[in-house]
């Protein structure tokens, strides 16, 4: 199910859009996973290099927040030190992993008591919240004192040649602007957000991809391949005119192209934090 964003808070993407165009990705996303395969095997590594003995009993309660096929399990075959004796999936979209819990639900609201987990993973999701910083609090809510937060989402200068040769089409074929990329967290932003929320020894780091295409049309389809087309509410909502695609074309092409192909970058946010230990009363001697 989705809810609307908290009072205060703009609602800036379509979240049932969303939800829908990630369900429909899901059937066929084994041939556009690339990125989320990148990504799982960097959440295993971060897994393998910290000890689940610093948490008393492990890593025993998981939630895998809203992951693409495939992906939680890969992770947590990774990292053999790991086995889970409760694996939670709550995602917006219609796929589900073959073992553990399945819970349809929110990431902006999550519907989980306080404490009820030791290592909560959201990879390539957050991205799509309306509210990043009250995401983050429900996350940090849903941690037991000592468990670990790993995250992964697009940001920085994600698509900023796709977002750069659309502004220029637009303004050449049809005199205005429309929301055609949408925005992406900076580095340091997500870093100071991770330490805002209370999180403790918070690290963000960023994985700069370039990927290199044929041409606009395949860079396109990847992008509704892996779910990731426009779901902003402000976008048009009209079909992309034939003139202004080749319009995006040629300038893709002209500024950012070489020998027939063009690139496209994709930086991809990490953060890893832990939920801060409860203090213990007394008085030292």
């Amino acid at each position: 199910m989705t809810s609307p964003p908290p009072p205060g808070v703009r609602e800036m993407f379509d979240r049932k859009l969303v939800r829908a165009r990630r369900t429909r990705a899901a059937k066929g996303f084994e041939g556009f996973d690339f990125l989320v395969r990148r990504c799982d095997e960097e959440f295993a590594d971060r897994l393998a290099s910290v000890a689940p003995a610093r948490l008393e009993g492990g890593f025993q309660r998981v939630l895998d927040l809203g992951s693409h096929p495939g992906s939680a399990l890969r992770v947590l075959d990774g990292a053999p030190d790991i086995n889970p004796s409760l694996l939670v999936h709550c995602g917006l979209s219609g796929h589900r992993i073959e073992t553990g819990h399945n819970v349809v639900g929110s990431d902006e609201l999550l519907p989980f008591a306080d404490k009820s987990f030791d290592l909560i993973l959201a990879p390539l999701t957050l991205h799509f919240v309306n509210d990043l910083p009250g995401a983050l609090v429900q996350i940090r809510r849903c941690l037991r004192p000592g468990g670990l937060f790993l995250t992964s989402l697009f940001g920085g200068e994600t698509l900023t040649e796709l977002r750069d040769a659309f502004a220029r089409a637009e303004i050449e074929m049809e005199g205005g602007l429309s929301p055609r990329v949408i925005p992406f967290a900076d580095i340091k932003d997500f870093g100071a957000l991770l330490q805002r929320v209370n999180f403790s020894e918070p690290v963000a780091d960023v994985d700069k991809v370039t990927v290199t295409y044929k041409g606009v049309r395949a860079l396109m389809r990847d992008l509704r391949g892996m779910g990731l087309a426009n779901p902003m509410v402000e976008r048009r909502k009209s079909p992309l005119r034939r003139a202004t695609l080749a319009a995006l074309e040629r300038i893709y092409m002209d500024e950012f192209g070489f020998e027939e192909e063009i690139p496209a970058s994709f930086h991809i946010l990490f953060g890893t934090a832990w939920a801060p230990e409860e203090k213990t009363s007394g008085q030292d001697f």
